[in-house]
């Protein structure tokens, strides 16, 4: 029996269950699979257009700089939104707002894929980050009000959290694959990567009506107020730090520190409120609870290291090693396996053994793998790079994938899983029902805002580890062009770029990838410190779902 199908039977059919458990899920796992498939079209779609990027500014005209915008739009809309989407859920049903979601990415996906312009593209991608902000908060919520505690709640969250962590190396796959294909359908095969979400998520909102029951409906007034300076707040940090991340803007542009000053002022300005008001949109008692505001931490902390390892590992397998954008893809079909074993592995452990082991261990294993990462070792020598480009390989193709890449790609995946399935429990247990979900927006907030500055944090070490060793590089590199009697300026690649822009390339991008895998292994270590010192759950208390007590703050 598969774990969709034992959640069906355990939901609905067990003996054991109660009455009012039997009559609360009909169709537990029909229910789960909804869910998660919205989960999986959220997460992959923050990954799925990156390989696509340069065809997609190929054929609409798109400059370099903006494209960014492709992938930057959707994360502030859906990082800026979030907590408005969870609290909307919490007043208004989180059923309603799930398929409102749904519906609303949906179009986002279809004005993408029909777009003609720059305009219209970016404006669709900040479309399905709306979606999202509305979905991601109800989908989490609902299995917290769906599953009962325990067992079927721990099996649910594991496939949950399973596919949080996959969904970004799917959606690199998936990219490839739909990019690669020669006018599929009479159009171009990026625009299936927006256009494959359309009929998939309008048939989840046609069927959530006949599978999930609506939650709750609380009373209260929407926070407006709390509304327009949270989410203009999140938006200024999530901006800020997206553009420290840039190579052309960085942590001193005042772009950048207009950004971040407005977003902190903004967000101070919604704490004050917050603490005011009668029906505030973020409850402070959401962090009063040591254990719910350990799981906030460490997961914004966690995922900030995974996430950028995505993107540097992604471009040292394309530009250093060599690999096409397909191949990129499947180099990172392990993790899908890895991170599936450690969700089932800490699913099913976690009734037995407290969280803390569990998500402080995987944090280690993560840890390591991002260490090994960072001892991968290139020849980035004058005389290498020439004879690289000289022979047209890859400075890095000597690299081998099954013994320096393949084992920690695994090891991490594993660590992950292990750490995503007891950080979401404990992160949403014993929440008050009525605000289970802005808590659940609390939890995604805090992974795209982690994911926003992890990726800034690297981005600034890694360019000045990378911009070091191109000036040691650059005179012995001219010298090298000159006795071949070769013209550095040469285009190639299409005239975008010369025979030194991408020798200079090649042979500093390994520095700084290596210094940001080095820093991003601490930042897993930090996380881990927090979770070994702070999270003290016991794993009996995750098998309860009463009200919320006392508030523990020592």
């Amino acid at each position: 029996m598969t774990d969709i199908e034992s959640l069906d039977a355990a939901g609905a059919n067990s003996p054991d269950a109660p009455e009012a458990e039997k009559s609360k899920v009909p169709h537990a796992g029909l229910a789960l699979v909804l869910i998660l498939t919205a989960q999986l079209m959220v997460v992959l779609d923050s990954t799925i257009a990156n390989i696509a990027l340069p065809y997609i500014g190929a054929d609409l005209g798109i400059s370099q700089a903006n494209l960014t915008w492709i992938v930057t739009g959707y994360a502030l809309a859906f990082g800026g939104l979030l907590l408005l989407g969870g609290r909307l859920g919490d007043l208004y049903g989180r059923r309603r707002l799930f398929i409102t979601g749904l519906t609303v990415f949906s179009i986002g996906s279809l004005l993408g894929g029909l777009a003609q312009n720059e305009a219209l593209l970016l404006g669709s991608r900040g479309l399905q980050g709306v979606g999202a902000a509305l979905a991601a908060p109800a989908a989490l919520a609902l299995i917290t009000t769906t599953f009962p505690a325990g067992p079927q709640r721990n099996r649910a969250m594991a496939a949950y959290a399973t596919m949080s962590g996959i969904g970004a190396a799917i959606g690199l796959i998936l990219g490839g694959w739909l990019t690669g294909l020669d006018q599929p359908l009479g159009v171009d095969g990026w625009r299936l990567t927006f256009l494959i979400n359309v009929p998939i998520g309008l048939l989840a909102a046609f069927a959530a009506p006949r599978v999930l029951k609506e939650s709750d409906k609380h009373s209260g007034w929407l926070d407006i107020p709390g509304a327009i300076t949270g989410t203009l707040g999140l938006l200024g940090i999530v901006f800020g730090l997206s553009r420290a991340g840039e190579e052309a803007y960085g942590w001193d542009h005042v772009q950048t520190i207009t950004a971040l000053v407005a977003g902190v002022a903004l967000l101070v300005t919604f704490i004050v409120i917050e603490s005011r008001v009668d029906h505030p949109l973020l409850p402070m008692r959401i962090f009063a609870n040591r254990t719910r505001a350990t799981s906030f931490v460490a997961m914004m902390i966690a995922p900030a290291a995974m996430f950028s390892m995505f993107f540097y590992l992604s471009l040292f397998i394309q530009q250093i090693m060599g690999f096409s954008p397909l191949e990129a893809g499947f180099a990172f079909l392990p993790f899908s396996f890895g991170i599936v074993i450690g969700a089932a592995l800490s699913s099913n452990l976690v009734s037995r053994i407290d969280p803390r082991y569990l998500a402080g261990t995987g944090t280690l294993l993560a840890g390591t793998a991002l260490f090994m990462y960072s001892r991968i070792e290139v020849d980035d020598s004058p005389s290498a790079i020439l004879g690289a480009l000289g022979a047209n390989e890859a400075l890095g193709s000597g690299v081998n994938y099954w013994t320096q890449l393949f084992p920690f790609i695994l090891l991490m995946a594993i660590g992950m899983g292990m750490v995503f399935v007891p950080l979401t429990l404990t992160a949403v247990h014993h929440v008050q029902a009525e605000d289970s979900g802005i808590g659940s927006g609390v939890l995604n907030t805090m992974q795209q805002v982690g994911g926003a500055l992890g990726l800034a944090m690297l981005s600034t070490v890694a360019l000045h580890f990378t911009n070091n060793r191109a000036d040691e590089i650059a005179g012995p590199l001219k010298e090298g062009f000159a006795q071949a009697g070769i013209d550095p300026s040469t285009p190639v690649a299409g005239g975008t770029s010369t025979l030194f822009d991408i020798g200079i390339f090649q042979g500093s991008f390994t520095a700084g990838g290596s210094a940001a895998f080095l820093v991003g292994a601490f930042m897993m270590v930090a996380a881990s410190a927090v979770i070994w010192i702070f999270l003290d759950v016991k794993h009996t208390e995750l098998a309860t779902d009463a009200a919320e007590g006392p508030v523990h703050v020592g």
